[in-house]
């Protein structure tokens, strides 16, 4: 379960409470970054990065690998998703630039 502006989710396994957060960043106008990176993290923990540079998640746990070895299609629909965000960010930065009427230079959106 995602958060869609990057709040936390609380989940409940057993007795044990943890924290998914998910980090979304749109730029415009950087040669040395993607225009789209999206970071998931459980109890502060990174477990998983995508960028528009690449258009893969590359996990950053290993009981992710074997989640995703569990469930095959999880990537395949996760990247799906980032795809979807990606789009979404680089629409929603090009009216952000309109509406402050800003034509070139560097524009960062992070949710």
């Amino acid at each position: 379960m995602k958060a869609a502006n990057g709040e936390a989710v609380l989940l409940v396994f057993g007795h044990v409470l943890h924290s998914l957060q998910y980090f979304y960043t749109g730029s415009s106008g950087l040669s040395t970054f993607p225009e789209f990176v999206a970071v998931g993290m459980v109890d502060g923990v990174q477990i998983e990065y995508y960028d528009s540079n690449t258009q893969r998640i590359v996990l950053k746990q290993d009981w992710m690998e074997q989640y995703t070895r569990d469930y095959p299609d999880i990537l395949e629909a996760e990247t799906g998703n980032y795809l979807g965000y990606q789009q979404t960010f680089k629409a929603d930065i090009g009216t952000l630039k309109k509406i402050f009427n800003q034509t070139g230079g560097t524009f960062i959106s992070t949710v």
